[in-house]
């Protein structure tokens, strides 16, 4: 009996080691995603002892077991006893964070971070700062790469001995001779520097950031540039400008659009981490030079931020510093070759009329914002329109109808089609921002107008966007608004036009609700089916189809089943097909 407990209790073990040596991938995937459960089954003292020497032996596998299983050991602390014994989990970890494969070492590295917190300080400098150590000296570029992700998890709470040690192998690491191990040493080098002590900062990692900010590789140079922002905030402000600052200026203009792109890309944190002083001196005239840089990627990172710059200026000369330096920068680029550019800094421009108050936006930012709305692109188009309420706030309505409207109206009934249909899809985020009186003052008529535009796919948009204007602004807006002059095109001699108003009503009828559609609407559509046209006739059939589930039974047994029946037995073979359809979809049969 004994012996068969003993093999009952090897069965997990046994079973695991036959799925990880199965030929089968997904069935090796599917056992180390259920390691934690054999971990339970063994017990912790089993799980320490066999389970986990077994995996650190055997991790030869595909990239994605590998992946799970360094996922699935950051969360094993109490399956090997809790923290105490949390040092087990070490080897299988380390063997992972050395292999080739950049996922699965990422993943080992955070599963190691998530870990390291359940040490306690003995353990963290008898175990897990060898281990650091180890990976640091490693021979392949793999291991060392990684500790540069280990060295701020163990570095506050170890002794300072030992913080010695780990400073002299950070800074080997940020000098090594492979590009891959620098970039790694110079993406963690913010963070390393939160946990140093002020004078370390000073002492030691000024010189590698000096360093890594002029490697011969832009990929290391450029992470340089993130860890700006981290060391800008540690120092008092008196040693920025000699510390930080001759590093930044040269990021700047470095001759690699990437780093530069990177410094775009992080001007408004870099703002806030020096302060108002040195932005007054040194930002604004990077950040003009940025706006005007001859690659259209850094246009674009700087056009994108010049908002959020410009609202983190020093309030008493914001303005002055905007009009002089930073506007006339965005007139150049508003007609900028590159679309992406304009795009970004329509997507933002809105922005500067709270900024710079009502006669600034209408003397300088108005021009520039109807420059944007006649823009062929039709993103820069969306997002000025889309962002047209900042500059509502500011100026008002009135001002803003009479320089805005008559260029969107002048879209709205542009030769090319798509300009217009491109248009109809603005209108409800305009009519929205607008609001409903000016709505139908200035903008009804359009929408109406595109009912019967020439080109189907306008029809077509414009039903769809009175859906939208209903579910806006609600059913007795449609009712006193819209519904009328829908129901006034079913009988316009243009059987197109005639058909539209079937097209509409089947859009409308759920937004506007049971009443109207029986009362305003069903008539309508039965009146129609006496058409001459075969083509009105078979949608009139579609649109009872469609409109029949917001009717009540009565309207649906008493109005709609005769006309459908009638319509079942018509000449024409698709009106018959459609009205039979109808008629088994509603189950009036």
């Amino acid at each position: 009996m004994a012996g068969a407990d003993q093999d009952d209790s090897l069965y997990p073990i046994a079973v695991l080691i036959d799925e990880l040596r199965n030929e089968d991938v997904q069935l090796r995937l599917n056992s180390i995603k259920k390691l934690s459960t054999i971990a339970l089954a063994l017990g912790v003292e089993r799980t320490r002892t066999e389970l986990l020497p077994f995996l650190t032996d055997t991790i030869y596998d595909e990239d994605e077991v590998l992946l799970a299983l360094a996922e699935q050991l950051g969360n094993f602390t109490m399956l090997v006893g809790g923290p105490e014994y949390v040092h087990c989990l070490l080897p299988p970890l380390e063997s992972l964070a050395t292999v080739e494969e950049t996922v699965v070492r990422d993943k080992a590295v955070e599963s190691l971070r998530k870990i390291s917190q359940e040490h306690s300080p003995v353990d963290l400098e008898v175990h897990f700062e060898p281990l650091v150590k180890r990976l640091a000296s490693g021979d392949w570029f793999t291991s060392r790469t990684s500790a540069c992700g280990l060295f701020s998890v163990c570095y506050p709470r170890v002794s300072s001995t030992v913080k010695a040690e780990i400073r002299q192998h950070f800074r080997t690491l940020c000098s090594d001779d492979t590009p891959m191990v620098r970039r790694a040493a110079a993406s963690k080098l913010g963070e390393f520097a939160k946990v140093l002590e002020l004078d370390y900062v000073k002492s030691d990692i000024i010189s590698l950031f000096t360093a890594l900010a002029s490697d011969e590789q832009d990929s290391v140079r450029l992470l340089a540039v993130e860890a700006c922002v981290s060391i800008a905030t540690l120092l008092p402000q008196e040693d920025l400008e000699s510390l930080v600052m001759p590093t930044l200026r040269q990021a700047a203009e470095d001759k690699s659009w990437r780093v530069r792109y990177m410094v775009a890309d992080k001007f408004s944190e870099l703002q806030k981490a020096v302060g108002p002083e040195i932005t007054k001196n040194d930002l604004v005239p990077a950040f003009q030079n940025l706006l005007k840089d001859c690659e259209a990627e850094v246009r674009a990172a700087a056009a994108n931020k010049v908002k959020e710059f410009c609202e983190n200026l020093p309030e008493d000369n914001r303005e002055q510093i905007i009009m002089t330096h930073i506007l006339p920068c965005v007139k150049e680029l508003v007609s900028d070759t590159n679309q992406h550019v304009k795009s970004a800094l329509a997507s933002v421009i809105m922005g500067l009329s709270t900024i710079l108050g009502k006669d600034n936006t209408i003397e300088h930012l108005l021009p520039l914002f109807l420059a944007q709305l006649k823009d062929e692109c039709p993103e820069v188009r969306l997002n000025i329109i889309s962002n047209l309420d900042c500059v509502n706030e500011v100026i008002g309505i009135r001002q803003l109808s009479q320089s805005l409207l008559p260029a969107i109206v002048e879209l709205a009934e542009d030769a090319k089609w798509r300009v217009r249909l491109a248009i109809i899809e603005y209108m409800p985020l305009l009519a929205g921002q607008l609001g409903v009186e000016f709505f139908d003052e200035k903008l009804n008529t359009l929408c109406m107008a595109w009912l019967i535009d020439h080109v189907y796919a306008i029809r077509e948009a414009a039903t769809c966007n009175l859906m939208k204007l209903v579910e806006k602004f609600g059913a007795e807006w449609a009712q006193n608004t819209i519904v009328p002059k829908v129901l006034g095109m079913a009988n316009d001699p243009n059987y197109l036009h005639r058909m539209t108003t079937l097209f509409c009503i089947n859009a409308l009828s759920e937004a506007c609700g049971q009443d109207i559609t029986t009362k305003q609407m069903l008539p309508v559509v039965l009146k129609m089916s006496n058409d001459q046209v075969a083509n009105v006739r078979f949608n009139v059939a579609k649109s009872l189809q469609k409109i029949g589930p917001v009717l009540d039974s009565n309207a649906l047994q008493t109005e709609v089943k005769p006309v459908l029946e009638k319509l079942a037995t018509d000449t024409d073979m698709d009106v018959k097909y459609f009205a039979q359809e109808a008629i088994s979809v509603l189950v009036l049969a």
